[in-house]
């Protein structure tokens, strides 16, 4: 085994039973799967022992690639591609389920990216980082631009915590696999991005400092941090 890239952020799973457990999370079989990062394809044997359609592994790191080609040369189902998601194009898939254990220093930025792909994926579920899991979590009190944009595109769950101990070289984190399953609604997630950033541009204003609404509406005398998800999404509904 390779020393894992700092610069990469590679922790490399090792723990079968956690990467049975993840690909339980949703349903591999007869699906086209992507993972991100596989590394050596430890989560992607995992996920192959479900019968999925396709598996196509974005893969950045060349030595890496090449080991995957080598490893799954004879199997049709694998498609390996040597590229960088936040790079990638994924219009050309539909019901696509995204299954990986994401590098931690960039999780949030890979994931904001998928977003602005809900009508290529049906779910997506993640290992990350679990002070970042619970960032996403707008069942959670004190809101943020990630809880607001991840209940806007999606039903997320944070489905189980996973020790450092599983992980070669060990993290000094603990992380959560969490999963989102996007909804059906045609959105406007410009809209919704640009909203985010001016009204937690200052959290510290009340809400009618920052939006320029002229409503009637005793939401808009709180705090953002004030607020709870749905009386975000009512003031986003009037924006």
């Amino acid at each position: 085994m390779e020393k894992p890239k700092k610069s990469l952020s590679q922790n490399f799973l090792i723990d079968k039973n956690i990467s049975k457990k993840i690909v339980e999370q949703t349903q591999v079989k007869g699906n086209n799967i992507l993972e991100i990062g596989p590394g050596y394809g430890f989560l992607t044997d995992s996920i192959l022992e479900k019968n999925p359609k396709k598996v196509y592994l974005i893969e950045k790191d060349y030595n890496l690639k090449k080991i995957l080609i080598e490893k799954y040369k004879n199997n049709k189902k694998v498609n390996i591609i040597g590229d960088d998601i936040l790079l990638t194009n994924l219009n050309e898939f539909k019901n696509l389920i995204i299954i990986s254990n994401l590098p931690y220093n960039i999780s949030s930025q890979i994931i904001l990216y998928l977003f602005s792909y809900k009508k290529n994926i049906y779910e997506m579920i993640f290992m990350i980082q679990k002070e970042m899991a619970l960032k996403f979590d707008y069942k959670l009190p004190k809101m943020n631009k990630y809880k607001f944009l991840t209940r806007v595109v999606s039903n997320y769950n944070r489905c189980f915590d996973v020790s450092s101990k599983v992980f070669f070289p060990k993290p000094k984190v603990n992380s959560t696999i969490v999963k989102f399953k996007f909804n059906k609604k045609n959105i406007d997630l410009n809209k919704a991005i640009y909203f985010s950033t001016i009204i937690f541009k200052n959290v510290r204003k009340k809400i009618h400092n920052n939006l320029e609404i002229n409503l009637d509406n005793n939401l808009l005398d709180k705090r953002v941090n004030q607020l709870n998800i749905d009386e975000l999404i009512c003031i986003y509904n009037l924006f």
